[in-house]
């Protein structure tokens, strides 16, 4: 047997157990995520931070077509000294975050889906004031996003379940 037979046949067999179990994939042809996409209307933007994770999660579930659900969000951040020198300098800042999200259904008005996701990001502030302010903004925007990654991933897994 040579060697790309015995790959073919491996990866035959690890993807032999992934069909036994009902393995599908989340953005395939029967997936969950169809239920999604093109169906989320995000509540309208207030802040920068909304903006991002707004355009965020409709970069990821698409713009709403005929949109069936409406996704709420709240989001919050605290900002908290990292590193620290000797002399008491601040070197490095920390962003904690989270977003907390409920999708209701337009057509009964009930609760069909919610919880929190919650992330950080840092940024050094060891440069010039001009630097530390970008630098804070592009942690703010990296947090947004990453919080919309997050509540995303929480609605595909969950939208099997769906009606």
């Amino acid at each position: 047997m040579s060697w790309s037979d015995r790959r073919l046949f491996l990866l035959g067999l690890a993807a032999l157990p992934l069909a036994a179990c009902g393995f599908t994939p989340a953005y395939g042809p029967a997936g969950g995520a169809t239920k999604l996409r093109g169906r989320v209307a995000v509540a309208a933007p207030v802040t920068r931070e909304d903006f991002e994770f707004t355009a965020r999660v409709e970069s990821r579930l698409g713009r709403p077509q005929a949109a069936e659900y409406d996704l709420a969000y709240s989001l919050s951040a605290t900002r908290e000294s990292g590193g620290i020198t000797a002399t008491n300098v601040t070197t490095r800042y920390t962003l904690k975050g989270s977003a907390t999200y409920s999708l209701t259904s337009r057509r009964t008005g009930e609760r069909v889906a919610g919880g929190t996701a919650k992330g950080f990001t840092s940024w050094s502030a060891t440069g010039t004031t001009v630097a530390g302010l970008a630098a804070e903004d592009d942690a703010a925007r990296r947090l947004s996003a990453l919080l919309a990654d997050q509540v995303v991933t929480q609605l595909v897994a969950m939208a099997q379940k769906l009606p």
